[in-house]
């Protein structure tokens, strides 16, 4: 059960994000999707871009971070590319198993 503040935030990130990479696929997951969080839980979110470079990286760092500290929540990205998906662990990992079966979009 999301919050509204919590979607708010997620609105947030994803428009800040839009502006530096194309994002194809953001999802909530963990304890505040399931009901179970408390005052101090994170706010967990899969990120799939389309291509990263170090310099990508560097700014979805940036943007979680202050979209975090302006609306006073810890966020807890997982990015990813498709081709990470597709090629690499992370399609196979039982994170992404999770996000698969948990995650929702905002």
């Amino acid at each position: 059960m999301l919050s509204k503040e919590d979607r708010r935030i997620a609105g947030e990130l994803k428009s800040r994000l839009n502006e530096i990479v194309r994002v194809l696929d953001l999802r909530v997951f963990g304890s505040r999707v399931r009901g179970d969080a408390d005052s101090e839980s994170d706010l967990d979110f899969f990120i799939e871009i389309e291509a990263d470079t170090p310099e990508v990286r560097r700014r979805i760092s940036e943007i979680v971070w202050e979209v975090g500290f302006e609306m006073d929540r810890v966020i807890a990205p997982v990015v990813t590319t498709r081709y990470e998906l597709d090629h690499g662990i992370m399609g196979v990992s039982p994170l992404y198993r999770n996000i698969e079966r948990e995650g929702i979009e905002p």
